[in-house]
């Protein structure tokens, strides 16, 4: 049985160094993880940085998931690494995208939600008095995290409608990038495993080239479910890319003109 077992373990590791050699052969860079890395460039003219959800309730310590995704955003230094974004994003006139969460009066007559839905509804995150209306939204918790918004409010960055459960799928983000011309995309924001991740998800299947700046996002970390440790393990094998921030700063600085 045991020689058995090690015929298989052994046919299976050439299967992966077959596959890993062919990947390097084609161009793409192969990694510890038995993935290649596709890479992403990016382009001046073509790239935008779109930005889930950076709102007092994910970001503050006065926001109400706070207890849940405080440790992780203070451990990946996430507010300060979307602040490092936005700014040199707008220093070299790159456009900028803001998707955010809004629950509106009417949204907490949904007759049925997920387990986070739920709980949001529940706890007020990102409540407004109304879709046509601002009163109470100041300093509340579906309101930009301050220091954020001398970038979202310059009159540059465009501010989509707001998704409802998680993706794009109900805003509109994609046209708003396809009718700017966008054809890659840096992807950040809250929360990692959700909206996030969501977004990710449906911009490659919109045909996007996305890239994941993976500590500028954070998740909800509680007993049993690190949101944050699951977000990486998918960003990794469906984006085009996963970098840091300083790294993706760096692309950002040094990009070429198409």
């Amino acid at each position: 049985m045991k020689r058995h077992s090690s015929a298989r373990v052994q046919s299976a590791l050439c299967v992966a160094a077959a596959i890993l050699l062919t990947a390097v052969g084609a161009g793409t860079a192969a990694v510890a993880d038995g993935l290649p890395d596709p890479g992403f460039e990016v382009v001046q003219g073509q790239t935008a940085l779109v930005i889930t959800d950076p709102q007092n309730d994910f970001l503050s310590p006065k926001g109400v998931a706070w207890g849940v995704v405080g440790k992780n955003v203070v451990a990946n230094g996430t507010v300060g690494h979307i602040d490092d974004l936005f700014a040199t994003a707008k220093a070299s006139g790159m456009p900028v995208f803001v998707s955010p969460h809004y629950y509106y009066p009417t949204d907490h007559g949904w007759r049925f939600e997920g387990a986070l839905e739920m709980l949001m509804h529940k706890i007020g995150m990102f409540d407004r008095k109304g879709a046509l209306t601002t009163e109470g939204f100041a300093g509340s918790g579906a309101d930009w995290l301050e220091q954020y918004k001398r970038y979202i409010n310059d009159g540059q960055t465009v501010v989509t409608s707001p998704h409802k459960v998680y993706g794009p799928e109900t805003n509109d983000l994609v046209l708003q990038l396809r009718k700017r011309g966008v054809t890659k995309v840096i992807l950040a924001g809250m929360s990692a495993n959700l909206c996030t991740e969501s977004h990710m998800r449906e911009l490659v299947e919109q045909g996007f080239e996305v890239m994941v700046v993976s500590d500028a996002t954070a998740a909800a970390q509680l007993p049993g479910l690190d949101g944050y440790g699951a977000a990486l393990a998918n960003f990794r094998m469906i984006a085009s890319h996963v970098a840091d921030t300083r790294t993706t700063l760096e692309m950002m600085r040094s990009a070429p003109h198409s």
